[in-house]
């Protein structure tokens, strides 16, 4: 292959040239720089920031992954810590990202924005804060998190009340006193919401759609569950539904040292006020949708699946002894008058959290493969445009795709399908 410094001048200009290009320097990017470089294709890693900026920048204080220490693998390294049932600090994943980076020698250029992307007759031309980059392919590993997704009646709450994403939350005491309104019940939710009731302020929690999940079950952590039975590794391409599964929220969980299940009830019984989902807001207050009966028997309905899924499998590969005994969970318990409406004029709620998930920013992808939800098109990562990749999405491959530990196998077959392509091309 070229150098990946080799220089060339079209119309004045000088351009770079490298026959690959990947977007991000997380883990899904570096990842695929390990498997470009096990190719001998050579190619730059372009960072906006830092080596796994995003954990460095975009989280809050308190946040520890969910998936287990002894589930943090990366190809080539994995945890090898005291204490493989604990769950990492940011600072921790930063850590072993950074590592990540220095043994797999990833040819990384940070600080580096990207600015468009665009098709050319031999690939694609990568527009950068530093330059311009020729290329034959793309790889972007830019993550799909890049903005919070907030209704658009946010617009229409007092200017009274301060309002806050997960981006911009660190800690209970940056918000003023007073109550607090949380606004989506997934990990970040609920995580967020038991820490600013512990915090003394009164918490509301406005829930709609979620994913029901213990922290352990039957003596394992109940992603050791989801990992042994096969439940993570199923294939994009067996998915009934993947538009759906692709737009889950993320499971109710956090790792604590106590490995503490944090579910409505739980939350419940810590004084958290349960409503339901944030309809609109009318005449300054904020109208929340009824049915949250309909709404819990739903995540509590397959919740019960999964976990027969789990038994199941115990039973069907002679796994029940070295397990405990199989459990169920008590339903969700419906608030007996959970409030329709809130009064946003009166003080009550000082403060609202959006932890209503996010979405992708592909505004410098000048390339037609965004669908009018801004999702990339692509099978399995490969986009709708030959020699453009992605990795690090929900559900690209298989279930786990958007887990550090899920990033092995997707990069690999998604570098092997890159690999073919140059192939083909030559």
């Amino acid at each position: 292959m070229s150098d990946a410094r080799a220089r060339a001048s079209t119309e004045g200009h000088v351009i770079e040239r490298v026959t690959a290009v990947v977007i991000g320097a997380g883990h899904a990017g570096l990842a695929a720089s390990h498997f470009l470089g096990d190719r001998s294709i050579d190619h730059v890693v372009l960072e906006r920031g830092e080596v796994a900026n995003s954990w460095r920048c975009e989280r809050w204080d308190s946040l520890r992954l969910l998936t287990p220490n002894w589930q943090s693998r990366l190809p080539g390294l994995r945890y090898e810590g005291p204490d493989p049932d604990g769950y990492m600090t940011m600072g921790e994943v930063t850590e072993f990202i950074e590592r990540f980076a220095a043994v797999s020698r990833a040819p990384v250029r940070t600080g580096t924005n990207v600015v468009s992307v665009r098709r050319t007759h031999g690939g694609y031309q990568v527009t950068t804060s530093d330059g311009e980059i020729g290329c034959r392919a793309v790889v972007v590993a830019s993550g799909a998190c890049n903005r919070p997704a907030v209704p658009s009646f946010a617009a229409a709450v007092p200017g009274s009340i301060e309002q806050l994403t997960p981006f911009d939350y660190r800690d209970p005491a940056k918000l003023p006193e007073g109550g607090v309104l949380v606004v989506g019940a997934s990990a970040t939710g609920v995580q967020l919401a038991a820490e600013l009731q512990r915090s003394g302020r009164p918490v509301t929690l406005s829930v709609g759609e979620h994913v029901r999940m213990p922290r352990t079950y039957r003596g394992r952590d109940v992603l050791w569950w989801m990992d042994a039975s096969g439940v993570w590794d199923q294939p994009y391409d067996e998915i009934d539904d993947l538009t759906r599964a692709r737009r889950l929220p993320s499971p109710q969980l956090v790792g604590t040292p106590e490995r503490t299940t944090l579910d409505l009830n739980a939350l419940a019984s810590m004084g958290v006020e349960l409503v339901g989902r944030w309809a609109s807001v009318r005449d300054g207050r904020a109208l929340f949708s009824g049915g949250l009966r309909n709404v819990f028997s739903l995540a509590d309905l397959k919740l019960r699946r999964l976990l027969d899924t789990f038994d199941e499998w115990a039973r069907g590969h002679g796994r029940d002894a070295e397990v405990g005994p199989p459990e169920r969970f008590a339903p969700t318990e419906v608030p007996p008058s959970a409030r329709l409406q809130a009064d946003l004029a009166i003080g009550e709620i000082r403060a609202i959290v959006w932890a209503t998930g996010f979405r992708p920013d592909y505004g410098w992808l000048d390339v037609p493969v965004v669908d009018a939800k801004g999702h990339l098109r692509h099978e399995g990562g490969a986009v709708d445009s030959p020699g453009l990749y992605a990795l690090g999405l929900p559900v690209l491959r298989r279930r786990k795709s958007s887990f550090i530990f899920g990033i092995e196998d997707d990069a690999r077959e998604v570098i092997d399908h890159l690999t073919r392509h140059l192939a083909a091309r030559s």
